[in-house]
């Protein structure tokens, strides 16, 4: 059994359980004055001037139907983003500890460990944007907390290895962060399949690609129970409005509409990939498994900019390891595409004129 308690910060251990019970929402017809709320109601009605239901038990109960995990092996975060701060917080100690990212990928993941201040350790992807398995695990000692890796990975859209990963999750000392945004689009099985048997893993996910809620922010985190436990006592007591988890409960009911657009998405995207390989300026489209292609021109900042005049706006990689002359385009609607396509055909008429 792995034994995470050395790992948390001394700090974290002693912080105490939050007794704030949902108890709006177990007994509503109860007179509340308990929390300094409104008792005159709101001028938006729907009951908006009560807290939200802290625990989130009803959305978590929903997420479990569909996910297949206990509500008490869930997180819920405000994104993806609040979940990656929090899982800092609670293992790494500022100035001492340090996290192992792997660019190029998700540049959130440095970005929280520097704003937190802990210490950074890099390990870029081999050529081929897999993991170097051997080089993460000669990086790691004492003080290595956290191993972030997302599959697929932003901004390369390539899934890694699943035995690189599950090999990483039984080798290294510290936690694994897996980062699955974009499962959805993948061919790989998730990660959650690995929950029961290694109790150092937290696998994330969110509503904010596949299920088209990005404005929603409601990012998902699943892992053993007691590192639930530490992650709900750093977070904020109402991290998610009530209004985000009951619009979002309602659209775990739309599964279909959910499944028929993951189907589009990727049938666009491997479209357009085809498209971008014939085009004179693109060196390379990488495979993907996102809803988004990373693709290497002989002048990306040239095609960039013809881009941003035709009002499509991508995103410019270049500063990322490995990744020169490279942007990452989203795979939009068909329409959308032809219009892409359209401006960096244009763009590599004038380029060559």
């Amino acid at each position: 059994m792995f034994d995470i308690e050395p790992l948390v910060r001394t700090a974290v251990k002693s912080l105490p359980t939050m007794s704030i019970a949902s108890i709006h929402h177990a007994n509503p017809n109860a007179i509340f004055l308990n929390a300094n709320e409104n008792a005159f109601g709101s001028p938006l009605g729907n009951h908006l001037h009560r807290y939200p239901d802290m625990e989130q038990l009803a959305l978590k109960i929903k997420i479990s139907s569909i996910k297949g995990v206990p509500p008490k092996n869930i997180f819920l975060g405000n994104g993806s983003d609040e979940a990656i701060d929090i899982i800092i917080r609670v293992f790494c100690e500022p100035s001492i500890d340090h996290v192992i990212v792997c660019p190029p990928s998700f540049e959130r993941y440095a970005l929280s460990t520097q704003i937190h201040g802990a210490n950074v350790k890099s390990v870029p992807l081999l050529p081929s944007f897999q993991l170097d398995v051997e080089k993460i695990l000669e990086a790691q000692n004492e003080h290595s907390k956290l191993l972030f890796i997302c599959s697929p990975n932003n901004p390369t859209a390539n899934s890694f290895h699943p035995d690189d990963i599950e090999l990483l999750i039984q080798k290294f000392k510290g936690i694994v962060v897996l980062d699955e945004a974009y499962i959805n689009y993948a061919r790989q099985r998730s990660g959650i399949r690995w929950l029961l048997e290694y109790e150092n893993l937290i696998v994330l996910q969110t509503f904010s690609t596949a299920w088209g809620l990005a404005g929603l922010r409601v990012g998902m985190a699943f892992a053993a129970q007691n590192i639930v436990d530490y992650m709900n006592k750093v977070k904020p007591p109402f991290n998610l409005s009530q209004t985000t988890q009951d619009l979002t409960i309602q659209a775990l009911d739309e599964m279909n509409w959910v499944n028929d657009h993951i189907r589009q998405t990727v049938k666009e995207r491997d479209r357009l990939a085809k498209r971008l390989s014939e085009v004179k300026a693109v060196e390379k489209v990488f495979p993907s498994d996102a809803n988004f292609l990373m693709v290497k021109f002989t002048d990306a900042h040239s095609v960039q900019t013809a881009l941003t005049e035709a009002g499509i706006y991508v995103a410019q990689m270049g500063h990322h390891f490995g990744c020169a002359n490279c942007l990452r385009i989203t795979v939009g609607t068909a329409e959308e595409n032809e219009l892409l396509m359209a401006a960096i055909d244009s763009a590599g008429e004038n380029t060559d004129s």
